[in-house]
């Protein structure tokens, strides 16, 4: 098995790694580290959760720590790109975790709060910046923010930006920045104004494509749950009664559905928030925060909300409602199951979702397996969906083959009530 020393990092970093417990690199990490510690462009295919964030922050702490130049202010040396708020603070989290012992300066700006601090952060002279092009273009234009000495760009997720408008304002961002750079940029998918938009930026770049979504669906114990829409709230904190259920991401399909969910789940006991659109960003800073924290142990999120969110050790995602698109529901159920571990994922499915969840099986070539255990099954519902070619009925998920275990601590299991379904198993497993 490759180490991270196998990967020529320097003694600090691997140090910072032994103290976060990351024993080993994911398979992003061994493609990535090496190809960008030669200062090759790259081009990385790869979901969040894959490990991707160290991927790209370690040989570029290495590449400061091999010249140490103090950076001027408003003048940082390294450039990250994030499409939201949330994303660009876990990415500098990531920075100041891995290069704890390296001293570097960091500073993250996005919109949606004052721009005080972030100017005054700016003017401390960071080395490295991570930013949301949007408010990144503001400080520039109010000239806090000079890009001349970029060393290294980072454009990460790019087809979330391209979701998100932000294409034109990234390509006025890249202008700013010498050609003399190594420019690196990540991708979920890869449509064609993303690669277009490759072509332009990259120069005889290094691709490497890993974890494709079949590959983390395999690892995610997947049931549908077929149950009358009025049922749906009791069905739910049925299931969260369970203690196996230790982090639990739902989705809804809109904002005030995220809102009344959650606003139910915390009249029942449960400690839970809403993530969307309508909330403030320190509203749903406070919100992601508390669910990392523990504090919220169920996080009820929009597709749109959810992105850029990327926490450690959620055991369940639950679909509280199907998703019209039946791409996003790989997306969704990815939250589990990250880099190695398995992770479970329930599906609720009323007699309207039901052409929505045989396109979702179309769209993943498979048949997900419906559980009939539950209190609030709607037979009628299933028959309806059996009729359609749609989902088959069992009564122990996966048609009662065990999925692989976590791979962290060798630890992985199935717990709490339910009868002959089981209960979902626990993700216990993390990436650098």
């Amino acid at each position: 098995m490759t180490s991270f020393s196998d990967l020529g990092l320097i003694e600090p970093l691997l140090r910072a790694l032994t103290a976060e417990g990351y024993a080993a690199p994911t398979p992003i990490q061994v493609q990535a580290i090496p190809p960008l510690l030669l200062g090759r462009d790259m081009l990385g295919i790869a979901q969040t959760g894959t490990g991707k964030t160290a991927a790209f922050a370690l040989p570029i702490l290495q590449r400061l720590a091999a010249n140490r130049i103090k950076a001027a202010p408003r003048c940082p040396r390294v450039l990250v790109l994030s499409p939201t708020r949330e994303l660009a603070v876990q990415i500098a989290e990531g920075f100041s975790t891995y290069g704890k012992h390296l001293g570097f300066k960091r500073a993250v700006i996005y919109g949606g709060v004052g721009q005080g601090p972030q100017v005054s952060a700016m003017n401390a002279g960071p080395d490295i910046l991570v930013a949301t092009p949007g408010r990144l273009l503001d400080l520039m234009n109010q000239r806090h923010v000079n890009l001349q000495h970029v060393e290294v760009l980072v454009l990460d997720e790019a087809d979330r930006m391209l979701d998100m408008g932000f294409i034109r304002d990234v390509k006025v961002v890249v202008s700013k920045i010498g050609a003399a750079r190594q420019t690196l940029m990540f991708s979920a998918t890869m449509p064609e104004a993303v690669m277009s938009l490759a072509k332009g930026i990259l120069k005889d770049y290094e691709r490497i494509e890993v974890t494709p979504p079949s590959t983390t669906v395999e690892r995610i114990e997947q049931r549908v749950m077929f149950v009358a829409r009025d049922d749906k709230r009791r069905l739910l904190t049925e299931l969260l009664s369970d203690k196996s259920v230790t982090r639990a991401l739902v989705f809804t399909r809109t904002k005030h559905a995220a809102n009344r969910v959650a606003e139910q789940l915390i009249k029942s006991g449960v400690s839970a928030d809403a993530i969307h659109g309508n909330k403030s960003q320190n509203a749903r800073q406070r919100s992601l925060s508390d669910f990392k924290a523990g504090k919220a142990r169920v996080l009820v999120a929009t597709d749109i909300a959810a992105r850029g969110i990327d926490v450690d050790g959620i055991s369940h995602v639950i679909n509280y409602e199907l998703p019209v698109d039946p791409g996003s529901y790989v997306h969704r159920i990815g939250r589990t199951a990250r880099a190695g571990a398995c992770g479970a994922a329930i599906s609720f499915c009323d007699a309207d979702e039901v052409d929505d969840l045989r396109a979702i099986e179309r769209n993943m070539r498979q048949t997900i397996t419906v559980d009939t255990t539950h209190a609030f099954h709607a037979a009628h519902i299933a028959t309806r969906s059996e009729r359609s070619g749609s989902s088959r009925p069992s009564g122990r998920p996966n048609g009662g083959q065990r999925p692989p275990q976590g791979n962290r601590n060798g630890r992985g299991g199935r717990g709490g009530s339910g009868g002959g379904g089981g209960r979902p198993w626990e993700n216990r497993s993390r990436a650098a």
